[in-house]
């Protein structure tokens, strides 16, 4: 019976704990530790002529593939539990007779019992989940699903207005995206063909990749591309890699507040999962457009104001606008400087607890290009009066 004909017959008689040198009861993280110890060690690729070591290669990673996985391996214990009654394990092996004293049939066929136990959902259900059959014992029915894969994550982009920015806003995205090819649904195979456990993988999905010297990680199996399985004849749409491309619209809610070049993610808007798999993410990076006044820095936005030069020197109350809002009173103090900035509290960005951040203004002492005679002449006065006040003398007395 070939390993693609749903289980292997020797593994009833190995011990895949002794292969790992690890206890019955060891954890999961033991029996990876041990996996990928014994893994580095005999790799085929550190050791180019030494045979021995492949084989052992070999055999850890078969003992992996069964007891590393949680289900694979409460199987495998239940099938070992039930045969420790019989002499070396099961009997005349897997569906054979038991071979009696004398040459002569015992009268007992493993099969039988395995049948039996089949219908009530035992020992025949337990063998068709570790080794792929459909249920039944001594078949040729092969393993039809492979696990379920997460779908692909999808990358958008998008430019926002300002204020839209700032406020939040839901937009509509048109995404092109892989998806299950529409012929074979996701399987890589032409439709009526038969499904067989990859023979490169064994069925895991990943192999076992060289990264030099001492150390290997674990790849997508080049060959089934981690589905687990191949099949007598490729899609004729796909060409077996089992993809095809969607196009669809989705709405993306984006949050209050985001800011230029931020990178949102959604969760499960991305390409669809397979073999009942989840699907992916959707990644947007945001642009944020320019405003004609305002802007920004972190959460506070930022403006500029011009005043006139009695005002600072006198002091004044002066009106400034809000991003969304009415305006605002602002006082300037008297002999308030060009270049000062006051901070206006709650009239800024939203933040992610919901509160607000502050409007920043800063005042600009705005000089006038052109003078009628009465305010020339109220200016020379003012210079006459504040003539003994030099602003630039304390730039002199430091040399």
């Amino acid at each position: 019976m070939s390993d693609n004909q749903g289980f292997r017959p020797d593994w009833a008689q190995k011990d895949f704990y002794a292969e790992l040198g690890v206890a019955k009861d060891a954890t999961q993280n033991d029996i990876k530790k041990a996996y990928r110890k014994l893994a580095r060690a005999n790799h085929p690729d550190s050791n180019p002529d030494d045979t021995a070591k492949h084989d052992k290669f070999k055999a850890v990673a078969e003992a992996y593939d069964v007891v590393g996985d949680p289900e694979k391996r409460k199987k495998y214990d239940e099938m070992r539990a039930m045969g420790g009654g019989f002499p070396g394990g099961f009997p005349g092996g897997f569906g054979g007779g038991y071979a009696g004293q004398g040459g002569g049939q015992a009268g007992f066929d493993l099969s039988d019992l395995l049948r039996e136990r089949a219908g009530q959902g035992g020992i025949g259900d337990m063998f068709g989940d570790l080794f792929g059959g459909g249920g039944g014992f001594g078949g040729t029915r092969t393993r039809t699903q492979a696990r379920p894969q997460k779908g692909a994550d999808v990358e958008a982009s998008t430019t926002l207005s300002f204020t839209d920015a700032l406020e939040g806003t839901t937009i509509s995205l048109r995404l092109t995206s892989d998806s299950a090819c529409p012929t074979c649904h996701g399987t890589g195979g032409k439709p009526g063909t038969r499904p067989h456990v990859c023979p490169e993988c064994e069925g895991a999905g990943f192999v076992v990749a060289s990264m030099g010297g001492a150390f290997s990680v674990n790849e997508t199996c080049p060959v089934c591309h981690g589905r687990q399985l191949v099949y007598d004849e490729a899609c004729p749409t796909c060409h077996g890699s089992g993809l095809g491309q969607s196009t669809r619209t989705v709405q993306a809610r984006i949050p209050a507040g985001v800011k230029d070049g931020q990178r949102i993610r959604l969760k499960g808007k991305g390409g669809p999962g397979s073999n009942g798999g989840p699907a992916g993410d959707l990644f947007v990076k945001v642009s944020v457009g320019s405003h004609p006044i305002f802007g920004r820095k972190d959460h506070n936005l930022t403006l500029e104001v011009p005043i006139t030069f009695d005002e600072a020197a006198l002091g004044a109350e002066i009106k400034v606008p809000t991003l969304g809002g009415g305006p605002v009173t602002l006082k300037v103090p008297a002999g308030t400087p060009s270049g000062r900035t006051f901070r206006v509290r709650g009239k800024g960005a939203r933040k992610k607890d919901g509160t607000m951040g502050d409007l920043l203004v800063t005042v600009q002492v705005e000089v006038p290009t052109q003078l009628d005679e009465t305010a020339r002449e109220a200016l020379a006065s003012y210079r006459a009066a504040t003539a003994g006040h030099d602003p630039r003398g304390t730039l002199f007395g430091s040399r």
